[in-house]
C-alpha cells in the first residue's frame, strides 16, 4: 500500500487503517495487467466482517479490476485473495461465497420481481417452499413487497436497483459485491438510496464492498474508504480521516475541496514561492517538497491589513442556503482561494479582504509530483 514516508500531524479525528471487527477478507499483494499496463500495483487490503467498504478512485485507477478479481472474473497475476481464511485465486466465480450486483442491474425483463429474485435460489434447486420463503423476505427487506408481480418495466430506477440488491442479498453470501451501484439513477434518488443501501447493510448483517468513482457517495456510506490511484492505495481510512488528515497530495486534492499551497518545508511551516511563509506543524524533511492543505472551512474572511493574513480581491461569492463560499484572488498564484462563510456573506465582488488560515488545522503532505514548484496550485 503507497503512503508516505513521513505522515502529517493527525488532528484529533482516529484513524482506522484496520478494521475494528473480526476480518473477512484479506488480499496480500494483488496484482494484475492488461497488454503490459499495470492495472493493480501490490494490494494489501484488509475488509472486516459486516463492514460496508468502498474502493473509490477516478475512472482507470483500476477498483473494477479490484472487483472483479475479488468476484472471480478476473484472475491476478499475483497475490492472494483471502475470504475466511481460505485463498480464493484458485475457485470460480460460481463457487465463491460472494454475488456481485452490476452496474446495470441485468434484470430479465421478461420476468417478474419475486421471479428475479428467485431465479439464483431456483437454479440451485432449493425446495419451492424455501424459495418462496427466502424471497418474500428479501422483497420486503428492500420494501418492495407491493410491487412482487411487476416486471422491470413496470418499476422506476430506484425500484430497479432494489429488485437488483434483493436478488444479491437472497442467496444470502458473506460478501456483496456493488460496481458503481447508483450511477443509473438522478441525484434526488441517489441521495435516498445512499440512505436505503446503509441501512440495508445494517439489517442483513453483510459484508458490503461498493466501487465508485463518487466521493460522496463513498463518503456517505462506508465504514472505510480505499482511495485508489493508477492501480495503487493512496490512502486507507474513515470518510472522517480521509477529509481531516489527507496523506497525499493526490487524496487531498480528491476528497472534498481544498486550496492546496505547493513549497518547502521549513522547521515552522511551508514557504510558498512569491507569496509567503505558511506556518503550519509537520514532521517532513526542511527543504523538501511540501504542500500544504487547507480545507475552505479553515480560512476566514476578515478586514485586510492585519498581521500574518493573506490579501486579496473577491472574484465572486456563491450563496449555498446555509452558507456561502467566497472565491478569493490572491497575487502570487494562479487560482482562486475558496472560502466557507457562514450563511450569507458580507464580502462583494471586488472587495478586498484579508484570508487566516486556521494554521492548527491545516495539513502538510509530501509533493512527489516531478515537476517545478511555484506556490500557484489550487484545488
Amino acid at each position: 500500500m503507497t503512503m508516505d514516508t513521513h505522515a502529517p500531524l493527525s488532528r484529533p479525528d482516529a484513524r482506522a487503517d484496520a478494521p475494528a471487527r473480526p476480518e473477512l477478507l484479506v488480499l496480500s499483494g494483488l496484482s494484475h495487467s492488461y497488454g503490459g499496463v499495470r492495472a493493480l500495483h501490490d494490494i494489501d487490503l484488509t475488509i472486516g466482517d459486516n463492514e460496508f467498504f468502498a474502493l473509490l478512485g477516478p475512472s482507470g485507477c483500476g477498483k473494477t479490476t479490484l472487483l472483479r478479481s475479488i468476484a472471480g472474473f478476473e484472475t491476478p497475476e499475483s497475490g492472494t485473495i483471502a475470504l475466511d481464511g481460505v485463498d480464493l485465486v484458485s475457485t470460480p466465480a460460481h463457487k465463491r461465497p460472494v454475488n456481485m450486483m452490476f452496474q446495470s442491474y441485468a434484470l430479465f425483463p421478461h420476468l417478474s420481481v419475486e421471479r428475479n429474485v428467485a431465479y439464483g435460489l431456483e437454479a440451485e434447486g432449493l425446495g419451492k417452499a424455501e424459495v418462496k420463503r427466502r424471497v418474500g423476505e428479501a422483497i420486503e427487506t428492500v420494501g418492495l413487497g407491493a410491487f412482487a408481480r411487476r416486471r422491470p418495466s413496470q418499476l422506476s430506477g430506484g425500484q430497479r436497483q432494489r429488485v437488483a440488491l434483493a436478488r444479491a442479498i437472497v442467496k444470502r453470501p458473506r460478501l456483496l459485491l456493488l460496481d458503481e451501484p447508483l450511477s443509473a439513477l438522478d441525484r434526488k434518488v441517489r441521495a435516498d438510496m445512499q440512505l436505503e443501501l446503509k441501512r440495508l447493510q445494517h439489517e442483513v448483517g453483510m459484508t458490503f464492498v461498493v466501487v465508485t468513482h463518487d466521493q460522496e457517495e463513498a463518503m456517505s456510506m462506508a465504514d472505510r474508504v480505499a482511495v485508489l490511484d493508477a492501480g495503487r492505495v493512496e490512502q486507507l481510512d474513515t470518510p472522517v480521516g480521509l477529509y481531516s488528515n489527507p496523506r497525499t497530495r493526490f487524496v487531498a486534492e480528491f476528497i472534498g475541496s481544498s486550496s492546496l499551497f505547493d513549497g518547502t518545508a521549513t522547521a515552522g511551516g511551508v514557504d510558498v514561492a512569491g507569496l509567503a511563509e505558511l506556518p503550519a506543524a509537520h514532521t517532513l524533511p526542511v527543504g523538501s517538497a511540501v504542500t500544504l492543505v487547507v480545507r475552505p472551512e479553515d480560512i476566514e474572511v476578515v478586514a485586510p491589513g492585519g498581521a500574518g493574513l493573506l490579501e486579496g480581491v473577491v472574484i465572486d461569492t456563491y450563496f449555498l442556503g446555509g452558507s456561502s463560499t467566497v472565491s478569493v484572488a490572491v497575487p502570487g498564484r494562479e487560482k482562486p482561494v475558496g472560502c466557507t462563510v457562514h450563511a450569507t456573506s458580507t464580502a462583494r465582488r471586488g472587495d478586498t479582504v484579508g484570508l487566516r488560515i486556521d494554521h492548527a488545522r491545516s495539513v502538510v503532505v509530501a509533493d512527489t509530483r516531478p515537476v517545478s514548484h511555484g506556490g500557484t496550485e489550487s484545488a
